[in-house]
């Protein structure tokens, strides 16, 4: 793009003293795998990149929302989660551009990258503990029980299950709504999308990306549930379920303050764990794997009769 695009004046103008040369050329790359159109904007000879989120474009699953809106929250979720942990900074708004939202870009290896390597995996799941700790003890608020559970309906929903297997999940979900294994005295923000392309690490620290579905009064379990199913998936994928479990317990040992918390918490992770593999059975439901998480989630679930 060069000087008179519209949105790259816009862009160089809200940036201000960082681009140097207001003139310079800006290259444009379109990113996938989101729920909106996302672009990186690299303005040439600048050293400085950032990213665009279009919320106003969808390209995932949910075509109808209040894209204003989304755009707004996901901006103030930033900056409210910037004064505690290390996330993209939000720059700007602006709702006449398709409703998009400009952060700094971050460059780093997602833990993604580290899943696939199996290269300070462990480590960088202490580093994810630390920030998902630090978030969820700086943000306590009331807890929305309610919500947690319309979530998960939500997914169900979504699903592309037969009525019998429905009504399966359903049944379990009523025994976890009515056990007290759920109930805790403060909800907090929780991230709501805690899965390996969204950690990246850059010089020593991790920085939590896309607080799209962040909720306000959350359980802190759903972020930790949500990376344990990725977890489960990922090693599934790759021969053996089994071999994340030495993974899943040390990223729990780390979150934990102690054993008796450590003790609470995989007593709750199973709900949480079964959220997360039915929303990758609902993301990725073309693939020959779509029946793991679709029966491990059962299993999951499951864990509250055996109590």
């Amino acid at each position: 793009m060069k000087p008179g695009n519209t949105f790259r004046d816009w862009l160089v103008e809200v940036l201000g003293d960082r681009i140097h040369n207001k003139n310079c050329e800006v290259r444009v790359f379109k990113l996938s795998h989101a729920s909106h159109r996302i672009c990186k904007y690299e303005f040439k000879d600048e050293k400085f990149s950032i990213i665009a989120k279009f919320f106003a474009i969808p390209t995932g699953m949910i075509k109808k929302y209040d894209s204003y809106s989304l755009m707004k929250k996901e901006y103030e979720d930033l900056k409210k989660a910037r004064k505690i942990i290390d996330v993209p900074e939000p720059i700007a708004i602006n709702k006449d551009f398709n409703c998009v939202m400009v952060s700094k870009y971050v460059p780093g290896k997602t833990l993604f990258w580290y899943f696939k390597h199996r290269k300070e995996l462990k480590e960088k799941l202490e580093l994810i503990a630390d920030i998902l700790r630090k978030l969820h003890e700086n943000t306590k608020t009331y807890y929305d029980k309610e919500n947690e559970f319309s979530k998960f309906h939500y997914v169900l929903n979504h699903l592309k299950i037969n009525r019998r297997m429905k009504k399966e999940y359903k049944r379990l979900l009523g025994k976890w709504w009515h056990s007290s294994l759920l109930d805790t005295k403060n909800g907090c923000m929780i991230h709501n999308d805690s899965t390996p392309v969204n950690f990246v690490f850059h010089k020593g620290k991790s920085f939590l990306l896309d607080f799209d579905l962040a909720a306000r009064h959350g359980h802190f379990a759903c972020d930790l549930g949500i990376l344990c199913a990725e977890l489960k998936y990922y090693f599934a994928r790759k021969g053996s379920s089994q071999d994340a479990e030495p993974y899943i317990r040390h990223f729990l040992k780390r979150y934990s303050k102690n054993e008796k918390e450590f003790h609470k918490i995989t007593k709750v992770i199973p709900f949480y764990m079964a959220y997360g593999l039915l929303r990758i059975a609902m993301f990725k439901s073309d693939t020959s794997y779509r029946d793991y998480p679709l029966r491990e989630a059962k299993n999951c679930l499951e864990a509250i009769e055996k109590i």
